[in-house]
């Protein structure tokens, strides 16, 4: 079956459809991993985005429920230069064709993605459609143009548990190796804004006793569990848009509670203490970004997702840069001077890898005291 890309500046890429029927708009967007795309498909972060691979052969190791992070997929579409049609690994339960088409999620194969990637890459992230249903390219640029993109949008609430749960799983066979396992001696609650699963087994792994909570909940809820630490999750959208959060979190910041942020938890302890957001021109999304730790001067390779970052010459005083991006200098994270507080915008969980970040998980229970 054929099926069609278009972009808002009137681009249209023709290819074959696999997955479900169907079609979806969202904001188009590139990911360098050159494995990890379960992990990728199942992360709420991605909630409204239409997601590309640039490595060139997806598929090939199938899918499995053991590389979940969540319950379900949350891209709109997904884009791939060859799909494996016969996965070759041990651990594979379905071929990502079948996973996809369960899923209801729309793919494309066979399009020309370095063009695809170098046209975003020069012109920035756009919105588009995806589509196996309406061909017709003028009518696809039609509908891509009227998307209303991912600025000032809240899609935190799409994706947040509907209610506080208690999370005890830590790694598998596979990965006992990153973090060594510690029994359970503090109490984290974790705010969920489309959290992946990989960051709460690696709480888990480090010694904690994990509540979750959604991320619209009140600071009256979250400290009712009497946390001895906080963690401030992953998400989608535009940090700016998610007001009822920024808010929590500043009366978490005053509360004094030892907090952790990854990503747009990041960016939402950032707006919290006064600090600016800003979107970047195509984002960093992929699993071998150079970060530099100001502290120590060595560099990890980063997992990271995001198409929004903190300014960090609006950070106020009190907040210190700790991590900055090699590749465009863009804030990757930040401490208060005084204050148990950290966050960075990268992944130190990092399924399906690197693990270089995974010390982190070990400050934040050393933080507790």
């Amino acid at each position: 079956m054929q099926a069609k890309l278009a972009l808002e500046d009137g681009t249209v890429f023709t290819g074959l459809a696999f997955g479900a029927p169907g079609e979806k708009l969202g904001e188009v967007v590139f990911n360098t991993s050159m494995m990890g795309y379960q992990e990728v498909l199942t992360d709420p972060s991605y909630t409204g985005q239409i997601v590309t691979m640039t490595y060139p052969l997806i598929g090939n190791y199938g899918t499995t429920s053991d590389d979940q992070e969540s319950s379900d997929v949350h891209v709109e579409g997904f884009i791939v230069r060859e799909l494996t049609k016969v996965p070759s690994n041990f651990r594979s339960h379905r071929d990502l064709d079948t996973f996809l088409r369960a899923s209801g999620v729309i793919g494309l194969e066979g399009i020309d993605t370095r063009a695809l990637v170098r046209r975003l890459r020069v012109r920035g992230s756009m919105s588009g459609i995806l589509s196996s249903t309406d061909l017709d390219d003028a009518s696809l640029v039609a509908k891509a143009r009227a998307f209303p993109g991912m600025e000032g949008r809240d899609l935190v609430s799409e994706v947040v548990p509907d209610r506080a749960f208690e999370w005890k799983q830590g790694f598998g066979q596979f990965a006992e190796h990153v973090i060594v396992a510690r029994p359970p001696s503090k109490h984290v609650v974790a705010i969920d804004y489309g959290m992946k699963w990989n960051i709460l087994r690696c709480l888990v792994q480090s010694g904690c006793r994990v509540t979750v909570v959604p991320g619209t909940a009140p600071v009256e809820e979250v400290l009712r569990h009497e946390p001895d630490g906080v963690f401030l999750s992953n998400g989608p959208g535009d940090p700016a848009a998610v007001g009822y959060a920024i808010e929590t979190v500043k009366k978490l910041v005053d509360a004094k509670k030892p907090l952790f942020g990854i990503c747009l938890g990041h960016q939402l302890l950032g707006l919290a203490v006064g600090a600016k957001t800003f979107k970047l021109k195509f984002g960093h999304r992929g699993a071998n970004q150079p970060v530099l730790d100001q502290r120590t001067k060595k560099v990890e390779i980063t997992t990271q997702n995001h198409g929004f970052a903190v300014d960090p010459t609006s950070l106020p005083k009190g907040m210190e840069a700790t991590h900055i991006n090699l590749n465009d200098q863009t804030l990757e994270g930040m401490r208060h001077t005084s204050l148990p507080i950290f966050s960075v915008q990268y992944h130190p969980e990092a399924a399906a890898g690197p693990h270089d970040s995974s010390y982190l998980f070990e400050e934040f229970r050393a933080s507790m005291g």
